[in-house]
């Protein structure tokens, strides 16, 4: 059996709250960190309320497989920006009977006027998400003058009709990373952090409507994939992140995943806009980044993410953050 839980904006008021609702004319920012122990999941919960925005960061370990949820109607009419950092669900809307699926570093735009059904969630590891909640009224004044995809999704939620932005959700960007990184770690404080996190949302809508131009683009040339083929390409992904410090070899990887070499070059940067060796570079550079902002040595981020020589790590941090990794630290 599941439990019953409220949507949006409101999914923890049942346990120590959401914000109270502030007179539309202030403008105010707050946030708050907590941890639950809820029957069904343990959660370390972030979130932001202004004035037009609801920001939610969320690393949960769900006890139970499946939850039920239920109509609220003191939630806001919103548009939902969702990232699914890690982990993987789905969500069955009875409303409009339709599956939403959520797999780890995926994202999409949402918009679910009325939420009635049942989620599913993996129970044997941590599911994070990071979530950008904009008002109905500021989104379509910022997609007012806007173009292609986002004007079609704005279309259809000012009449009120469900939508996302594309039925296949797309990869989170490394862009689109460090753009959620920098909300959940903004230093600034009061007016500043106010303009600063609203910038940044705007930001993120902006690479995720970029985003999901280029994918429609290319994949009217492209070649055929299958949803197995997909599949078979999220898991060498999958595989190679978990082994990122010692990432396979392309005949292991081709052994592993199911479908041929070709099929896994191309489809690999059909997916994610990379080569795969670009791609476990990328990921390496970046988990390193972090790791040095952590406080951890050059030459322990070095030695740990497995590259050959402090100097080759050094160089290739360089050409990638034009920055050298002792300067970041500083």
């Amino acid at each position: 059996m599941g439990i019953n839980v409220s949507k949006s904006q409101d999914s923890w008021k049942e346990v120590g709250g959401s914000f109270k609702k502030l007179p539309r004319q202030e403008n105010y920012l707050k946030e708050r960190r907590d941890r639950y122990n809820f029957s069904f999941s343990d959660a370390e919960v972030f979130q932001i309320n202004t004035r037009d925005l609801y920001i939610v960061y969320t690393d949960s370990l769900f006890k139970q497989h499946q939850l039920h949820f239920r109509p609220d109607g003191n939630v806001p009419d919103m548009v939902k920006l969702r990232f699914t950092l890690s982990g993987s669900g789905n969500i069955y809307n009875q409303v409009n009977k339709q599956q939403y699926l959520f797999r780890s570093n995926q994202q999409n735009i949402i918009y679910m006027p009325e939420l009635e059904g049942t989620g599913e969630y993996d129970t044997t590891c941590n599911y994070r998400f990071f979530e950008v909640h904009f008002t109905k009224e500021k989104f379509l004044q910022i997609a007012e003058n806007s173009s292609g995809l986002l004007q079609v999704l704005a279309d259809r939620l000012d009449g009120g009709q469900f939508a996302q932005i594309h039925k296949q959700s797309l990869p989170i960007s490394w862009a689109m990373q460090n753009c959620i990184h920098e909300i959940i770690h903004c230093s600034y404080t009061g007016k500043l952090k106010l303009l600063f996190i609203e910038s940044k949302c705007t930001e993120l809508l902006v690479l995720q409507a970029e985003a999901f131009e280029k994918s429609v683009t290319k994949n009217n040339n492209l070649l055929h994939l299958s949803a197995y083929d997909i599949n078979c390409i999220y898991a060498a992904r999958d595989y190679l992140i978990e082994n990122i410090n010692e990432p396979p070899g392309m005949a292991q990887l081709v052994k592993l995943c199911g479908i041929n070499e070709f099929k896994l070059k191309q489809g690999f940067k059909n997916q994610f806009d990379k080569s795969i060796f670009a791609y476990v570079s990328d990921h390496k550079l970046n988990q390193a980044k972090e790791l040095l902002l952590e406080g951890h040595s050059i030459k322990s981020v070095a030695f740990q993410l497995g590259y050959s020589s402090v100097q080759h790590f050094g160089n290739a941090f360089r050409k990638k953050f034009a920055v050298s990794p002792g300067k970041l630290k500083v």
